[in-house]
């Protein structure tokens, strides 16, 4: 899994698995969910991330070993 943040586009980028993106819905205004081929969630993008989010507190908890 993978969290950027991008500042210039003030845009919040999660990619949660390395697969081929078939497919990108738009779930909102600003918000992008990246799907496999089966359907399954690769990522997810939060546009205007610091008015939406709280980008700049990240807490990591439960991490698998």
């Amino acid at each position: 899994m993978k969290v950027q943040y991008f500042a210039e586009t003030d845009t919040l980028y999660i990619a949660f698995r390395t697969r081929d993106i078939v497919e990108s819905k738009d779930l909102g205004e600003n918000t992008i969910l990246d799907l496999d081929a089966i359907g399954q969630v690769c990522a997810i993008t939060f546009e205007h991330a610091s008015e939406r989010t709280d980008v700049h507190h990240l807490t990591v908890e439960g991490i698998a070993a």
